[in-house]
């Protein structure tokens, strides 16, 4: 609702209406006549008759009050708040604290106009309007949780405010609660058919929600509303990409282009679809034209370093990977007054600070940098997170190991995440370390998981067919167990190390005799780690025990996108960073089901040489 409506609403029930009828040159009359020439934009004329009542009566509540808003109509909010706040110290009325807090907001005072707001509400708490405009300043000082709960009292006192369901909905997306957010979206549609931005907020909901094909249809109808409307190419860009349909994503991204050359999402968007389509010059030229908008943008820096990685250009990848720390993203971000080490300090003989700082696979592909460390002299300290704690804290030349939820030690010298020590050691194509040398596995440890597993009569292969649902590739990069489930007549043993797998396949498997579900067993890295130290083949997608598995030294198949994470590089089947990990890829159809085909194959020629001497009965 717009502050003219606020302040109609407010003068309407608060100074016009409550006033009694009365003599012509009465205080109240002559508010009521300021009022009416304040409505129809007669300024000067309002603030007379106010000046002629408070002439009549200095203390005239309503008429101070009168002078205030018609110091908001004009802009002049400070002078309206001074003259609103002298109406409420005689009478503390709801519509004068409205006002007052809606004059606190337009002069920048947020802070202020949210306590007048909350004494509003107190006041009058059945009051919508007076919530609404609570939630709004709220909004307006990133209180996003105190402002939901505002919004959603707001509807409670009227089911059908349009503004407070849209303004819910758009708290909630951001939330990531993407149902409610949709239901929110939905109550708007209803009320207000073909309300562009509404069908736009749908659509992303419903992108969010991995209802793709839904969400492409509510962007085309859109689209169709507002043809001409870059927001709208973009978001179809974008369903279309979820789609893994990228030739037809960019050429709605060109046409967005045509209308706004230099819109920042639409140009990252259409690097990306340039990359799934492997037109990776392309681009780069994009992330040129973003860099001349902005020649210091982290996100541009960030996101063109997964290109030059996955390229194979190394010393630009790495370097680029830094501005992560710069952009909001789910990563450990933390700040300390010790400096940063950068690869180029002398280290021995001082304290340094490693902690994880993004994804379970990252920690341990990455962690075989932490020895190095140690082997310059320093005292490391490492931090991982707590799944992980087990398994990495009797690390080699580790003086100190801690979990993430016992927070970070304040001792130390000199501090790195752990995803910035490849470009500290200057890592190339031809200088990747070794994979991590885990301490051995408890020899108990691993014959819990052999007596559940019985006897190794038959090769023992593990699977893993979906990743992280909330990794935005996680879609693209999972197999469905279905789709899977083509290996599972052959002659093996399959043992499930998929963890919370999705509804539809938890069903599936359910009723699957042939697959080993062990995986509540699985309570963390070092009970994971035991019970692969038990297979002879783990086939996994793109996901953290895909990093553990070929740590361990285990034959690992791991299937990929067609343009998969940078770290697996382009056109090979090996991987410079495991030496028993073996790359299955998605061919440009984009499907899975001709890479299981053919892991299935490998697996025939596998069982095939499965002989005595592999057994251990």
């Amino acid at each position: 609702m717009s502050t003219d409506k606020k302040l109609r609403g407010s003068v309407g029930d608060g100074s016009a209406s409550s006033l009694s009828p009365s003599k012509p040159d009465t205080p109240a009359a002559l508010c009521e006549a300021g009022i009416s020439h304040m409505l129809a934009g007669r300024y000067l004329d309002a603030q007379l008759s106010a000046q002629q009542a408070l002439a009549l009566d200095p203390d005239h509540a309503d008429a101070l009050h009168l002078i205030g808003l018609v110091c908001v109509r004009s802009g002049h909010y400070d002078h309206a708040v001074e003259w609103i706040t002298r109406a409420i110290r005689l009478v503390a009325r709801p519509d004068y604290l409205a006002n007052l807090g809606i004059a606190l907001k337009q002069s920048g005072r947020p802070d202020e106009a949210l306590q007048v707001f909350d004494k509003a509400v107190q006041l009058k708490p059945d009051d919508s309007q007076a919530w609404l405009r609570l939630a709004n300043v709220l909004v307006a000082l990133g209180r996003k949780a105190e402002a939901l709960l505002a919004f959603q009292r707001v509807l409670q006192l009227d089911p059908r405010q349009w503004d407070a369901a849209y303004q819910c909905g758009l708290l909630l997306h951001e939330a990531e609660l993407f149902e409610e957010a949709l239901s929110c979206f939905n109550r708007c549609d209803e009320w207000r058919p073909n309300h562009v931005p509404t069908l736009q907020a749908r659509g992303r909901a419903l992108r969010g929600l991995k209802r793709f094909d839904e969400s492409l249809a509510e962007v085309l109808r859109a689209d169709t509303l507002a043809p001409a409307d870059v927001v709208n190419c973009n978001n179809i860009g974008n369903a279309l990409l979820s789609l893994a349909r990228p030739e037809e994503a960019l050429q709605w991204f060109d046409k967005a282009l045509a209308l706004d050359p230099n819109s920042v999402e639409v140009l990252f968007n259409k690097a990306s679809a340039l990359s799934e389509l492997c037109r990776f010059e392309e681009a780069s030229q994009v992330y040129d034209h973003l860099q001349a908008l902005d020649p210091d943008s982290p996100r541009c820096k960030f996101h063109r370093s997964h290109l030059q990685l996955l390229t194979g250009q190394f010393d630009a990848g790495w370097a680029g990977r830094e501005a992560r720390r710069k952009i909001p993203l789910p990563i450990i971000q933390a700040d300390f007054h010790q400096p940063v080490w950068h690869g180029n300090q002398e280290i021995a003989g001082k304290t340094l600070l490693i902690y994880a700082d993004e994804g379970f696979g990252d920690a341990i592909q990455f962690a075989r940098y932490v020895p190095l460390v140690a082997a310059r002299g320093a005292r490391v300290i490492f931090v991982v997170q707590d799944p992980l704690y087990p398994l990495m804290s009797e690390l080699t030349g580790i003086q100190e190991c801690h979990p993430h939820s016992a927070g970070f030690p304040s001792k130390f010298d000199l501090y790195c995440p752990l995803m910035s020590l490849p470009l500290a050691f200057r890592t190339t194509l031809e200088t990747i370390p070794p994979p991590l040398c885990l301490p051995p596995v408890a020899p108990d440890l691993i014959r819990a998981w052999e007596d559940r597993l019985g006897p190794h009569t038959r090769l023992r292969v593990g699977l893993v067919w979906s990743g992280n649902p909330r990794h935005p590739d996680n879609p693209r990069r999972s197999v469905p167990l279905r789709t899977m489930a083509r290996l599972l007549d052959v002659d093996a043993i399959f043992v499930s190390l998929q963890k919370d797998p999705p509804p539809d396949d938890k069903a599936f498997l359910n009723e699957r005799a042939d697959i080993i579900d062990l995986s509540a067993g699985l309570t963390d890295f070092l009970q994971t780690a035991a019970l692969i130290s038990c297979l002879d083949v783990v086939i996994t997608v793109d996901t953290g025990v895909a990093h553990l598995a070929a740590t361990l030294g285990c034959t690992t198949w791991i299937l990929l996108m067609y343009v998969p994470e940078w770290r697996w590089l382009l056109g090979r089947d090996d991987s410079p960073w495991y030496p028993t990990a073996r790359l299955f890829r998605q061919t440009a159809t984009r499907e899975y089901l001709s890479v299981v085909n053919r892991v299935r194959d490998e697996l025939l020629t596998r069982i095939s040489r499965f002989g005595e001497t592999e057994k251990n009965v």
